[in-house]
């Protein structure tokens, strides 16, 4: 019994090495736009809406590739500026800028078709994104920005010539990104982000 979990252990080990000499790594420069929108579970005092408000987002991937059948694990190191629109009771509009150093980490699965797969091969992917917030504008005295917005990400992409990555992505915002104290001194949390990106990387 002892035997036979050695060699079981052995071929675990063997396969595992070989797994990571095959795996293919690669990283590159990544940039794209987003198109924020700020959503609110209730009505506040001074803010009562969001219109969406395109940002940029630049900086650097990596990409795992594993030898199963196209599946990739990939990582960003992301500049990320967000805007929203605000809009009063009394219809005035404000602009809100939130910018962050942003992780988003992704498992991957790659599509080699026959033929065209050395040109083009078209992939899905999803995961969580972590945003760290460096700099804000707040929308008023009494609305505080909290400091990591968590969301998920669902996108599609294609790879042309293995090296340029074009994808689109969604992301639902995970937990409530400010807090708002009223007038009694109450602080309630108060609106997740779900934002469209389109991005365009070069993987060397």
């Amino acid at each position: 019994m002892k035997r036979a979990i050695r060699v079981i252990a052995l071929i675990a080990a063997i396969l595992a090495c070989s797994a990571t000499a095959s795996a293919q790594f690669r990283w590159g420069v990544k940039a794209g736009v987003n198109v924020n929108s700020l959503h609110f579970s209730g009505v506040i005092d001074d803010v009562t809406s969001s219109d969406n408000r395109a940002g940029f987002t630049g900086g650097l991937m990596t990409e795992f590739r594993m030898p199963l059948f196209g599946w990739c694990v990939d990582a960003s190191l992301m500049y990320t500026h967000r805007v929203n629109n605000m809009k009063s009771e009394n219809a005035d509009v404000r602009t809100y800028n939130n910018d962050y150093i942003e992780i988003p980490i992704n498992i991957k699965k790659k599509f080699d078709f026959p033929v065209i797969g050395n040109f083009l091969t078209p992939y899905v992917y999803t995961g969580p994104s972590f945003a760290f917030l460096v700099s804000s504008k707040a929308v008023s005295q009494a609305w505080r920005n909290k400091s990591v917005d968590i969301a998920w990400n669902l996108g599609l992409g294609l790879e042309v010539l293995s090296h340029v990555q074009v994808s689109a992505s969604y992301g639902w915002g995970i937990n409530k990104v400010a807090e708002y104290t009223g007038a009694n001194n109450q602080t309630v949390d108060l609106g997740r982000n779900n934002c469209w990106t389109v991005t365009a990387a070069y993987l060397f």
